[in-house]
């Protein structure tokens, strides 16, 4: 047992080592977290016609909220539009769902919400807990769809996607050097799994040695 126990210790001592070495990577993950509001989007299922919906509810929601985000460049007023706006969003989505001969019903949520690591054309974004503007589709049992509503990514091309200089030109408005730098190469897709493992195992040993 005190082998046991000692063993617990190394692994334990070694992990704040690495997570202490990670610390501007994690807080600056956190920081990327709070100055962006996601769109996130879930199928019924995964049929060809549950996810041919998704991507028409998501252009209907995106095309009759564009306007509405003209001129926007702040989080705090991003946040107010669309909170303003849920139950005009959830009719938008509704419709859309009844347009397109399916009895599903929606939910529509804004919130924080856990995501995993996930990319956006150049861009690595860091899993973590967002902002983001949630439609639920029937039993959202299917894959999902997301982008960045804040900047206002999903407004520019939700068919193309945007070129890397362009999501860099955007983003810029809004993130600093480092938090860019960190997110638009293909590094950051390894640091930020070596923080969110670390981060697992520690509180994994940590709630072992509380008992």
């Amino acid at each position: 047992m005190k082998r046991f126990f000692a063993i617990v210790l190394i692994i334990s001592t070694v992990f704040l080592f690495e997570i202490s070495k990670n610390d501007d990577t994690y807080a600056m993950k956190k920081d990327i977290s709070n100055k962006l509001i996601r769109f996130h989007v879930i199928a019924n299922s995964d049929s060809k016609e549950d996810q041919s919906l998704k991507l028409k509810v998501r252009d209907a929601v995106i095309k009759s909220m564009n306007d509405k985000f003209i001129g926007v460049t702040n989080l705090k007023e991003s946040e107010e539009i669309i909170k303003k706006n849920i139950p005009y969003i959830q009719k938008i989505a509704q419709d859309a769902v009844y347009a397109n001969g399916k009895n599903y019903g929606v939910k529509v949520m804004y919130g924080r919400f856990d995501f995993p690591t996930k990319y956006y054309g150049t861009i690595t974004l860091p899993a973590g807990n967002y902002n983001a503007l949630k439609i639920v589709i029937g039993k959202g049992e299917g894959k999902n769809w997301w982008c960045v509503m804040f900047p206002p990514l999903c407004f520019i091309d939700i068919t193309h996607g945007l070129t890397s200089e362009e999501t860099k030109k955007e983003l810029s408005r809004f993130l600093s050097e480092d938090e860019l730098s960190m997110i638009e190469t293909e590094k950051p897709q390894v640091k930020f799994k070596v923080v969110e493992v670390l981060e697992r195992y520690f509180n994994e040993i940590r709630m072992a040695l509380k008992d």
